[in-house]
């Protein structure tokens, strides 16, 4: 049971995260579309919002070897 709730939560934090990063990288393009004078200020803030989304699948992989261990 450890197994399938293991896969579980990284296949939820893997999906969470890519819709996150679409959002970040959607409004990022739309952002400097809008005013493109403001590139390189949005690119830093977005490279920062990507890394930060990407933190949570690895976390939760983390989790998984937790879980997947105790068995």
């Amino acid at each position: 049971m450890g197994l399938l709730a293991a896969a579980i939560a990284v296949g939820l934090a893997a999906f969470g995260a890519s819709i996150g990063n679409g959002m970040i990288v959607s409004k990022t393009v739309e952002g400097i579309a809008r005013q493109p004078e403001a590139r390189g200020v949005l690119q830093t803030t977005m490279f920062i919002g990507v890394a930060l989304v990407e933190a949570i699948p690895i976390i939760a992989v983390v989790i998984a070897f937790i879980v997947m261990g105790g068995e």
